[in-house]
């Protein structure tokens, strides 16, 4: 893929010239820091708001508290997030037409959107890390440590699910060369994918079905881990995201700069 170092060059320096990179990066690091003391105030907040009024026990908060608190922040603000890196990185190219002054040097049409799906997923790796890493300094300080290679697994799961919305949106960007269509396209199927996670089966086709798993892994039960479901969870993502990178790039080729 001639061009591919240079272009992704580019878009790395693109995404901190133009605010993208610390803007999401310092949306990780707030769901980090939010998430273990939403789990460990939550109850108190309840209680003093309602005070007799609550009649439904709360269970005591606890790490594992912290952690479903933060697979589910990442699951939602993060998969917007890694909606809105993508929504515009082919289509906004075309709407200034520098896509046909990059593709008029020596650089292949796979090359160049190799070096986009590559950089959104360099920015989201970093920013999901930023996350974690502070979510799990908070979750030493407010509750009992775990392990720490648990939780740069969780990390890995995360960024691989938004990997994947990151890489539905790519593919209806390059497809209908709008942003606000790859950006409707991106939410419908983050709905879509989420109701069809109802169904335990598709569950471990799909990115939902690695949220569980990493839960496990960070709160040190493994005894618990069904390591069938969670390898087939990691190859349907993976798969998901290469063909949504293959469909890209057929779509791009068929059309006119």
């Amino acid at each position: 893929m001639s061009g591919f170092t240079v272009l992704l060059r580019k878009e790395l320096l693109e995404a901190w010239r133009t605010r993208r990179l610390p803007i999401v990066g310092l949306l990780f690091i707030a769901v980090g820091i939010i998430s273990p003391l939403t789990a460990r105030y939550l109850n108190d907040i309840l209680t003093a708001a309602l005070g007799d009024q609550m009649t439904i026990p709360m269970p005591t908060p606890t790490a594992v508290t912290a952690l479903e608190q933060l697979q589910k922040n990442l699951g939602q603000l993060g998969a917007l997030a890694a909606i809105a890196l993508a929504m515009s990185a082919v289509s906004g190219e075309l709407d200034r037409g520098t896509a046909a002054l990059v593709l008029a040097q020596p650089a292949t049409r796979a090359a160049f959107l190799a070096a986009k799906l590559t950089g959104i997923a360099i920015v989201l790796g970093v920013c999901t890390a930023l996350g974690v890493a502070v979510a799990w300094a908070y979750t030493v300080v407010l509750f009992d440590p775990l392990p720490i290679g648990g939780w740069v697994v969780l990390g890995l799961l995360a960024w691989l699910a938004l990997l994947a919305w990151a890489a539905l949106t790519f593919l209806a960007s390059a497809a209908t060369g709008s942003t606000t269509a790859a950006a409707g396209l991106g939410f419908v199927a983050l709905i879509g994918v989420s109701i069809l996670s109802v169904f335990p089966t598709l569950d471990q086709l799909l990115p939902t079905g690695l949220a569980a798993p990493s839960i496990l892994i960070a709160a040190g039960d493994t005894a618990s881990l069904d390591a069938g479901a969670l390898a087939t969870a990691i190859v349907g993502s993976a798969v998901l995201v290469a063909a949504c990178a293959a469909g890209a790039l057929a779509a791009f080729r068929r059309r006119e700069l």
